[in-house]
């Protein structure tokens, strides 16, 4: 069998692809090169990709032996799975491997609003020492709202409850009953719009789709507290850049915390980057040392299973 990976992936899952027999080309830019990629796919069993890498139907019908797509992670907006479904490709996903990782980033982004330590080591280091300028206030009290209540809003509830936080969810495909709810002890909201009114800091962990798509515009920002944090983990498209943009430089709310962005790398002319009170990080959330071993070896694991005609636990 022969897997082809053209994103980055920790040696653990090439590793585990080896163990098995399998021949492995590992190119983590080839997915910036579509002609070359549209030629060497033909020759392989098994793609394992991130999140750069189009598999539209185009990639698909060119990869006439593929089997099974590995997602080293778990959005799929870079895959037609439609189309992967019609063809017989099997996708499977790094299920649940960087929650913790993505819920320890908003418990950082939001312990950075309230106690910003790097700028006060900055100020430090340019001869000040101003500590009422970096007094800083405390989480505990705060209102914490989630949009989206999966896997991860779950592992942030438990951690920002732990912290004296109150946590609020929104998402209409939950109920009372439902876990996050009735064992976690998140209140749950039933619009939107109540959420955001109530929250100190607003995390988003829903997928983009057509329903999800600048879910935060201009309306839903004006309805947030002045003193309020957005957070954005999940993807770019979710937030209307330019309404947060317009948002922050208003002072309608507080600050942001952004790790995805609708164009990434980010364009130069991405007027967030004007914003002092926009906090722009590359994508990483989920990328830890820890959650990238767990992913590369999950996914190369559910390839191998596929492929060997096993049922695989993280298929879409």
């Amino acid at each position: 069998m022969r897997a082809l990976i053209t994103e980055l992936i920790w040696n653990e899952g090439i590793e585990e692809l080896a163990k098995h027999g399998f021949e492995v080309y590992y190119d983590e830019r080839l997915w910036e090169n579509r002609g070359k990629l549209l030629e060497m796919v033909k020759q392989y069993d098994a793609l394992i990709v991130r999140n750069q890498t189009k598999v539209d139907q185009e990639l698909l019908n060119a990869g006439s032996r593929l089997k099974v797509v590995g997602r080293l992670g778990v959005g799929m907006d870079n895959i037609d799975t439609a189309a992967a479904k019609k063809r017989g490709i099997q996708v499977v996903y790094g299920r649940h491997a960087n929650a913790t990782s993505v819920a320890e980033y908003v418990m950082a982004a939001m312990l950075t609003a309230h106690r910003p330590l790097h700028l006060a080591d900055d100020d430090i280091r340019a001869g000040n020492w101003n500590r009422k300028k970096f007094t800083g206030g405390e989480i505990a009290g705060k209102t914490l709202g989630l949009i989206g209540l999966g896997e991860i809003s779950h592992r942030v509830a438990k951690r920002a409850s732990a912290f004296g936080m109150k946590v609020m969810g929104y998402d209409p495909f939950i109920t009372e009953n439902d876990f996050i709810i009735s064992e976690t002890g998140v209140v749950l909201r039933e619009t939107l719009e109540d959420l955001l009114a109530e929250s100190d800091f607003v995390s988003i962990h829903v997928p983009l789709t057509p329903a999800t798509h600048y879910l935060i515009s201009e309306t839903e920002l004006n309805k947030m507290k002045p003193a309020a944090y957005i957070i954005n983990t999940s993807r770019g498209g979710i937030i209307n850049e330019t309404a947060l943009a317009a948002a922050l430089k208003q002072q309608t709310i507080a600050g942001a915390f952004l790790d995805v962005l609708e164009t990434e790398p980010i364009s130069h002319s991405n007027k967030l980057l004007s914003c002092e009170t926009a906090m722009i990080t590359p994508h990483i959330a989920g990328l830890t040392d820890e959650s990238q071993i767990r992913t590369s070896l999950l996914v190369a694991k559910e390839v191998v299973k596929v492929l060997n005609g096993e049922r695989s636990l993280c298929a879409i």
